[in-house]
């Protein structure tokens, strides 16, 4: 039996949007440790008397239509009044206790795949600020934030998978990080692999940012990281960049690799791509 406990404030100002990637966020814990979700509770807190109840239940038809997506059962949950409307859920899954994954079983010699783009912190806070248009954001990237994570495991278990991580705040070389020292390995990224959400550079480069970029780069900065590569610094932020209900990142012998993409493709997990590799150096991480 697993449990997680997990509840974001709103990144969307559309609540049936915000229940779904809030619930598939809270899901991904399960997910990323190779189990099944079986039981989910509601988490909430909202002010009940500043906004109309109206957009509470949207919120939760939207983490109620997630949880019955990932073949789990809503049985409950609890709420406080708050000034700010949180939500998220407490989910209970099942594992295999011969085969629980962790983040720190990569091994020098595995290829890494990461099976959604990055970019969603900074296009979150330009459509606040008003730099990116809603709409855009609604139709291309909101499906891909709001997607289940289950597919993606469910194809790589298939495979010999020695490690996996879900992306969320501390962005794509934070995780990273943590799956290095894990593997006290080496971890070289390919940034010409990356897979990025449409207009998240372009937001980047108008000087648009999020709360985490800066933490998160003095966080890898401090643990050997060495880009090896010329990036402009729009490009760079890119790496900083805190995901909400990000991809998986997996960790399966090289040798492995190009079939579970061909998998996961099939599987409708269109931009899962090879990004990286593990090598048998002193912990760190090399952007190449």
């Amino acid at each position: 039996m697993v449990n997680t406990v997990d509840f974001i404030t709103p990144p969307v100002d559309d609540p049936y949007w915000f229940g779904q990637i809030s619930a598939a966020n809270s899901i991904s814990d399960v997910y990323s440790m190779g189990g099944r979700p079986v039981t989910a509770l509601n988490l909430v807190m909202f002010p009940a008397k500043q906004l109309d109840m109206g957009l509470l239940k949207d919120i939760l038809r939207g983490g109620h239509d997630k949880v019955l997506e990932a073949g789990a059962c809503l049985v409950g949950g609890h709420s406080v009044d708050d000034e700010e409307p949180k939500y998220g859920l407490c989910v209970s899954g099942v594992v295999d206790p011969q085969r629980i994954i962790t983040n720190a079983g990569a091994k020098p010699g595995d290829a890494l795949i990461l099976t959604k783009p990055i970019g969603s912190g900074v296009l979150f806070n330009a459509v606040r600020s008003g730099k990116f248009p809603y709409p855009e954001l609604e139709r291309e990237t909101l499906p891909s934030i709001a997607a289940l994570n289950g597919p993606a495991m469910e194809a790589a278990l298939r495979f010999e998978l020695h490690a996996c991580t879900d992306l969320t705040g501390f962005g794509i070389l934070g995780h990273l990080l943590e799956m290095a020292q894990g593997a006290e390995a080496m971890i070289r990224v390919d940034y010409r692999q990356l897979p990025f959400y449409s207009g998240a550079l372009e937001m980047y480069n108008k000087g648009e940012t999020t709360g985490s970029n800066k933490a998160n780069r003095a966080m890898v900065i401090r643990q050997n990281l060495e880009l090896r590569m010329a990036l402009a610094p729009a490009e760079e932020e890119l790496l900083y960049d805190p995901q909400t209900s990000g991809g998986l990142l997996l960790a399966l012998p090289a040798s492995q690799a190009d079939e579970l993409l061909t998998v996961l493709h099939a599987a409708g997990v269109q931009d899962a791509a090879r990004i990286g590799e593990v090598t048998a150096e002193p912990v760190g991480i090399a952007v190449v």
